[in-house]
């Protein structure tokens, strides 16, 4: 198990931080090529926020929270596909290719840099690790991407 932090919330599918369109599109073209991400619901972040700062026992304490499996955005998009009905495709492509399409999308050039060294993380593996923080703050294990994927409309 690698510790650090996870960087995509279940929520980046839907909300827009460069992939809600692309999803509306049916077409995903990242370059994280085949790394996996512990996506995390945004929720359990608040929830395990909301006990260790209102219940006993947390104080000088440090939880690494991650959703409860390992996904490629192969797989999480497929997840999304399934649980809409929709034909969305994922493509892998390389980081120079990615900076172009965020570039011709408007984004800024410092939201740029942020996504690559993002996706970077993801594409070089290290973002594959996975932790029980949430299930020791609230006692249950984190949600799913899947039951995340069957809310969107």
């Amino acid at each position: 198990m690698r510790s650090g932090r996870s960087t995509w919330f279940n929520q980046n599918f839907t909300e827009d931080a460069g992939v809600a369109e692309p999803i509306k599109g049916g077409a995903v073209r990242l370059a994280t090529g085949d790394g996996e991400e512990p996506f995390i619901d945004v929720r359990d972040i608040a929830d395990v926020a909301v006990a260790t700062l209102t219940e006993p026992g947390h104080a000088g304490k440090r939880y690494e929270l991650s959703g409860p499996r390992l996904l490629s955005w192969a797989e999480a998009v497929e997840e999304v596909a399934r649980a809409t009905g929709r034909a969305i495709t994922y493509t892998p492509i390389t980081p120079e290719r990615q900076r172009a399409d965020f570039v011709a999308r408007g984004f800024p050039p410092q939201a740029v840099d942020v996504f690559l060294a993002l996706f970077e993380h993801i594409r070089e593996h290290r973002a594959e690790w996975l932790s029980d923080g949430v299930q020791q703050v609230l006692g249950r294990a984190p949600r799913d991407f899947r039951d995340y994927a069957k809310s969107i409309r």
